[in-house]
């Protein structure tokens, strides 16, 4: 539904995005991650036709944004960053408005006004003025223009920024919802977003893409995935490291009447069934286990790992 080849955009001197490519079909929901001013923005209103490409190509449905852009924009739905709304005018005449601009009359109007009202609960304030909302409710008014024609194609940039926590719990849901049969991109800088809703996720910097994958693909990017983890009683901790250290580096230390011991891999020798290799030297050693776990490291391990701080906007 949406390909991306190296697509590049530069402000004068600076360059924000870089040789971006990718694609996306239907059915998945994709988390654009990145530091604040890495690109995120810039490329999905590159995607949207609203900002040119200074080079690369986007597709939408088969259709270049730029070439063929008003049947690739019919396929968007596009919820922009700080939600610009009028706010002189009510949830609904708002609403209705847009609906008219997307070629919507009579009775199919008023059918896609109620649901997208319906979808994100309106209700309560369809009758009140923009500029009276909270920026929850502003938030999702915007929201319900973006699904007013029900797209096949849906792009949101930071979609709970702003939100209290019932409000993105409200968000996520309704995104994975509509991500079973739409295609969804969503840019975000918040890590548990992207293990809440995504199927997968692009982490980009300084304009360029640095890890693609699954939310389980990346966190086993993590420097601390495949460790070993094990809590023992009845063993001295320089005896669990000594029986352990053939496996890779390891660290114990008593902790309450326990040892707690972490095994890390040797370099290159991978961790799969080391979890195994652990309980067999625990076993023979008459160790009383009282826990034994493989970590699978954390987004937000990988995030730091491979995006440096001082990105520039």
């Amino acid at each position: 539904m949406i390909e991306v080849k190296g697509l590049s955009k530069s402000f004068g001197h600076i360059q924000a995005v870089k040789g971006v490519s990718f694609t996306v079909t239907k059915g998945e929901i994709l988390g654009f991650l990145g530091p604040n001013g890495a690109g995120k923005s810039t490329t999905m209103r590159m995607i949207t036709g609203y900002v040119p490409p200074s080079d690369g190509r986007v597709t939408v449905g088969g259709h270049d944004a730029w070439e063929d852009p008003l049947p690739a924009r019919r396929l968007i739905g596009y919820l922009p960053e700080n939600a610009p709304l009028y706010t002189d005018m009510t949830v609904r005449a708002f609403l209705e408005f847009v609906a008219e601009l997307r070629g919507l009359e009579g009775a199919r109007k008023k059918q896609a006004v109620d649901r997208s009202i319906e979808t994100c609960s309106l209700q309560r304030v369809v009758h009140q003025q923009i500029e009276t909302l909270s920026k929850g409710y502003r938030h999702r008014t915007c929201l319900a223009q973006a699904i007013l024609h029900d797209p096949p194609v849906l792009i949101m940039d930071e979609p709970t920024d702003g939100l209290d926590p019932n409000q993105k719990q409200e968000v996520r849901t309704l995104i994975r919802k509509m991500g079973v049969d739409k295609t969804i991109i969503f840019s975000t800088h918040i890590l548990e977003e992207v293990e809440a809703a995504c199927t997968r996720a692009i982490i980009i910097d300084r304009g360029q893409i640095v890890a693609n994958g699954t939310p389980a693909e990346l966190k086993r990017k993590a420097p601390q995935a495949g460790a070993v983890v094990i809590r023992v009683a009845g063993v001295a901790p320089e005896a669990v490291e000594g029986a352990l250290k053939g496996l890779g580096t390891v660290r114990a230390q008593a902790d309450g009447g326990v040892v707690v011991a972490r095994v890390e891999p040797k370099a290159g020798s991978g961790s799969d069934g080391m979890a195994g290799e652990v309980f067999e030297i625990a076993k023979k050693g008459g160790w009383s286990v009282r826990e034994l776990r493989t970590e699978e490291g954390r987004l937000d391990e990988v995030f730091r790992a491979i995006t440096r701080p001082d990105t520039v906007k």
